[in-house]
Formats: C-alpha cells, structure tokens, sequence
C-alpha cells in the first residue's frame, strides 16, 4: 500500500518591505549618507534631478551616485562597510521582538498541528545593509538591490535592482517556493502544488511602492497591512484602503499588544484555522474507503 500523501501547505509567510515599514527612514540614511557627509535632502534631490533630466530608473541612478560619490571623497564601500552600516539601521517600536513573539503565537494556536513560520523581505534598498541589521537572522530570504564587486571587494555595478512592480515577482517565488532567483519562475504550477498559497501569506508595506506588491496579495486571496509612522497621520493608508488594496492599517508599533499586534494575530488566527480545516479535509479516506 502506497504511503499516504502528506499535507505540505502547511506554512504561514509574513512578507515585510523595509524602509518606512520596519524601519523609520530609508536604510541609506544610517551610515551611508553621513559617511559621504551628505544630507537626505542633498543625496535624494540630486537622484530625482538626474532622473528627470536623463528620464532614467530612478533605482538605478540612487545606487550609482553612491557608488560615484564615495570614490570621489576617497570613501570605502565594501559589502562589509554596506554590512557595518545596516547595523545602526533603528527600527520602529516592538520589531526587534516582533519575529520570535509571532512565531510563538502560531505555534500555540496550532494546537499541536505542524503549522510554520517563514518571514521574507522584498525591498527596494539594499540586501548587503539588511544582511548587516539586528533582524537579518529572522528572513527567511532577503530580496533587496545588490551590487556586483570587482576583484578588490569595490562596487562596481549594481546587480539586481527590485523596483516597485517587480516586487511582485518575488510574492510568486514565495508563492511557488522557488527562492533561487537564478530559477525561473514563469512555468505553470497548479495551485495545490504551490509551496504557500496567497491566503497563508501577509504583505506589511507603507505607501504607493507597495501597491502593487498588495495588488496581487488582495486579488489572490491573500492578506495586505499598511503601516505609517506613529508621528505622521494615516491619510496615505485610508486612500489604500479605500482603494481596497490593503485590510487594514495601523501605527508601525509591533510592541505586544499594539493595535498592529492585535490585527495580526486576528489575522493569523483565520490563517491558521484554514490551513488546519484544509489539512483535514486533504487527509480524509477516499470516497468508498472510510
């Protein structure tokens, strides 16, 4: 007798974008910007001026013109610089504790099923500075800009560049399991093969760069949460969810107990009892056989 399948859509991914989201402020504002003695306002109106003037990606003329400006103030950027600057990365209230708090809340409403956690970052800054942060241990892979480094460690082109809708490629890589980004993912895979379906999975953005990414969460069943600052006001995430691109919104406070906290774990408390109603029902004898 053939063993029984197993029931492997059993995994919960929380997808998080980063800067504004987890962190306050661009990633590039710790280290980076005052290593070259640069103020936010001199580094991004000098990429938004040459973007315009060369209509050009603005992701690209961002990760050149750090590039340029380092070597012409005699300034060392080397992954591990990038690394040493993600570690003064701040975050908002409650992240750095966030991670482990949900895993542990899944984990006790699963009541005792083998239901995971898997975390993910899809950003639009750079891989080489979450590497170098206090959570990057948390991800289950991070999906971020890189730059290729020449033979001396300096870098010299940027490698990948995620921009705002093709971020969306990388929720299918989840989706589909297939992480290596060296893979295609353009093939057909039936839903019930997929590694996590949308409706396992949560989109934590905080602005226009994320509608896309929470297009395609919303249109597939899945699960959108916008965040602001706690200083600022929510009007940017109200027009989202007018727009019905997100559930809900909150404060970016992932302190216990929080409003984003207590949204979540509602949320995770939907998820988790589909997956336990699908695992059972996957796991019923065949028609003639009970």
């Amino acid at each position: 007798m053939k063993d029984q399948p197993r029931f492997e859509q059993n995994i919960v991914a929380l997808v998080y974008d980063f800067d504004g989201t987890l962190s306050p402020e661009a990633m590039q504002h710790y280290g980076v910007l005052p290593s070259l003695e640069l103020t936010p306002e001199e580094f991004w109106g000098k990429v938004k001026s040459e973007r315009k003037e060369n209509r050009s990606e603005e992701l690209l003329v961002y990760m050149r013109e750090m590039i340029n400006l380092a070597d012409h103030k005699k300034v060392k950027l080397d992954r591990k610089t990038f690394q040493d600057h993600g570690a003064t990365v701040k975050f908002f209230e409650g992240v750095t504790t966030w991670f482990d708090r949900i895993n542990k809340f899944t984990s006790e409403i699963s009541e005792g099923s083998e239901i995971k956690v898997e975390h993910y970052i899809i950003s639009s800054g750079l891989k080489e500075m979450i590497e170098g942060c206090a959570i990057a241990d948390q991800f289950k892979e991070i999906f971020a800009c890189e730059f290729s480094y020449d033979q001396y460690g300096h870098p010299d082109w940027p490698s990948r560049v995620i921009s705002d809708t093709s971020k969306t490629q990388y929720l299918f890589r989840i989706n589909k399991g297939v992480l290596d980004v060296n893979e295609s993912i353009n093939s057909h895979m039936p839903n019930e093969q997929r590694r996590i379906p949308f409706d396992n999975m949560i989109y934590f953005g905080d602005g226009d760069t994320d509608v896309p990414s929470m297009a395609v969460m919303m249109g597939n069943g899945g699960h959108a949460v916008a965040v602001h600052s706690p200083n600022e006001n929510s009007e940017k995430c109200l027009d989202l969810k007018k727009a019905k691109r997100i559930d809900y919104y909150c404060p970016a406070d992932y302190s216990e107990g929080s409003e984003l906290d207590r949204l979540v774990k509602a949320t995770l408390r939907v998820i988790v009892s589909r997956i336990a109603l699908r695992q059972e029902i996957f796991e019923l004898p065949p028609v003639g056989k009970i």
